[in-house]
């Protein structure tokens, strides 16, 4: 749950520093104090996207911290644990969002991106607001309700079908992009095919080219080299009277007879001596050159002409042996994917039917699975909004079969409702009312709360629209779900706010002509006082402060 939160520079909010509890938490003041504000905040934390228009003029960053207590939240550690971040049992978020657009995310001290901060803060924080209304005008959005019902009971043979349903797609989209240009289909295998052979007969070796133009070079300058060897040697030591090594030989000799009298004698005698040792090495080596030197032209030949073969590689497949086998094992995988080790076009189309049989019976096992959970969904619903004063609601989930199977099932499914007896059920898109999607909605809040892990649930004046009962029912319900999960509420009802365990007074006041967002946390006193400002607007009674007590003496005792 959110245990510390931390603003500065945010929109209005100059800076906020507060605490929340376990249990019911309402948050209330006039409009366009900064209550939403707040909840913004908390969503950025959950990994929501920034926006520059956030940052409090006249400053260069905004400044988020939210503390939480995942001590029982084992979805938050295994998703930490993925992401290399040691978890403990308070998490630290912070995240700085700059003038210049860029954000910044830390978990626990480590920067991540946003998508890793998304990962995290699904499994954290759950945001309803109004807008969330349009999930349930939506159709198309009534599936994923529906899995999130009961995903225990959905989650293994969704992710089956899905995955068949990917292998099932790869397959007969190949197959169609055959079918509809057999021949070039063909030319491309036969091209593939032309290549992998062309290129594994030349049996390349990584560094062979390079080696191969030494050995030319030594080739083509055969005659060169060996004049330049054997004068070398002839130099070094020739049948003439003095060669170059009985020359330094003798220096040698002079030196050693006057070392013992100068340093500098010695060092001379010293570094001669070494040359000596080293043209004597050299001339060994030069010996064994000649003696090793024997001219081919066949081997030329052979030289340049498997050079020619792999110029000719690297002019069709790439500029050097590496770029050549990476280019070769790309179609080789290519030309087994069109082939199959063989297969035609008659075994890929078996393969496909083969493959769409295996989807339409895991389809058919999560239809049913679906249609068991949407019977359960109904009843759940339907007692639900009995509490809401909507008992004599009808909910229904509805599957209509896909003409064309997809990624998410065989079926379509729609909710409907049928808000008053002796009518027909409709789509819920087309016949609810604001307050009734509200009551819809908070209905599959309760039921979600007890399955989802998530421990903190934030619900963005949800309750707009209603009134009377109806108000009293709906505080009723969000009190029911902080009983599993935390809730930080933001409402305008008196019902709520009595409801609630706690209650934070957010309002907005000028300041050397800025405008700055204050929050109070309330005591006994303060929410009658605020309470009865809710029942009464601006000017307090005596009677609305009797009625704001009573609420609360009520609720108490509850």
């Amino acid at each position: 749950m959110l245990l510390e939160l931390s603003i500065k520079d945010f929109a209005i909010i100059e800076q906020l520093d507060v605490s929340f509890k376990q249990g019911m938490t309402v948050l209330t003041g006039e409009t366009g104090a900064g209550k939403s504000i707040i909840i913004d905040a908390v969503g950025l934390l959950a990994g929501g996207r920034g926006s520059v228009d956030f940052v409090r003029t006249g400053t260069d960053k905004a400044v988020l911290q939210g503390v939480f207590d995942i001590s029982e939240i084992e979805n938050t550690k295994t998703v930490l644990t993925n992401l290399g971040i040691e978890p403990s049992d308070d998490l630290v978020i912070t995240r700085d969002l700059f003038k210049t657009g860029r954000s910044v995310c830390r978990v626990n001290g480590t920067i991540v991106n946003l998508n890793s901060l998304k990962l995290v803060g699904q499994t954290l924080i759950d945001i309803h607001g109004q807008n969330e209304h349009q999930e349930l005008m939506d159709s198309e959005k009534h599936l994923a309700l529906l899995d999130q019902y009961d995903e225990n009971a959905v989650g293994a043979i969704r992710e089956k079908y899905q995955a068949t349903f990917t292998e099932y797609s790869k397959l007969n989209n190949q197959l169609n992009k055959s079918r509809q240009n057999e021949h070039e289909w063909n030319q491309r295998v036969d091209m593939l095919q032309f290549q992998v052979d062309e290129i594994q007969s030349a049996n390349l070796v990584q560094g062979e080219d390079d080696e191969l133009e030494k050995r030319r070079e030594q080739l083509i300058n055969f005659q060169s080299i060996s004049d330049a060897l054997a004068t070398s040697f002839q130099i070094l030591e020739g049948d003439d009277d003095v060669s170059a090594i009985d020359q330094i030989g003798s220096v040698m000799q002079e030196l050693q007879g006057i070392s013992d009298y100068d340093e500098e004698y010695q060092q001379m005698s010293e570094e001669v001596q070494n040359a000596y040792y080293a043209l004597e090495d050299v001339t060994n080596r030069v010996r064994s050159s000649i003696d090793a030197m024997e001219w081919n032209s066949a081997e030329l030949d052979e030289v340049e002409q498997r050079l020619e073969v792999i110029r000719q590689l690297k002019k069709k497949y790439g500029n050097s042996i590496t770029e050549i086998i990476n280019y070769l094992q790309k179609i080789e995988i290519e030309l087994n994917e069109m082939t199959g080790s063989g297969r035609d076009l008659n075994d890929l189309s078996e393969m496909v039917e083969q493959r769409y049989q295996e989807v339409k019976k895991l389809g058919l096992q999560l239809t049913k699975v679906r249609q068991e959970m949407a019977v359960s969904l109904e009843q759940a619903i339907r007692e639900q909004l009995s509490g809401l004063y909507m008992e004599k609601t009808q909910f229904k989930v509805q599957f209509t079969p896909k003409k064309i199977p997809d990624h998410e099932g065989f079926d379509e499914v729609e909710f409907l409702i049928q808000p008053n007896p002796g009518e027909e059920l409709k789509p819920l898109a087309k016949i609810a009312s604001g307050g009734e999607l509200s009551r819809i909605m908070l209905a599959l809040k309760t039921i979600f709360a007890r399955n989802e892990g998530v421990t903190s649930i934030v619900f963005d004046e949800v309750d707009t629209g209603v009134s009377g009962r109806v108000a009293q029912a709906i505080a009723d319900k969000i009190h029911e779900i902080s009983l599993h999960s935390q809730v930080l509420c933001i409402s305008h009802l008196p019902q709520v706010a009595a409801r609630a365990d706690h209650q934070l007074h957010v309002a907005k006041k000028v300041v050397g002509g800025r405008t700055m967002t204050k929050l109070t946390i309330l005591n006994d006193e303060g929410r009658v006082n605020e309470i009865a400002k809710m029942l009464a607007g601006v000017n307090i009674t005596e009677l609305s402060l009797e009625h704001a007590r009573e609420l609360l003496q009520t609720e108490r005792e509850r």
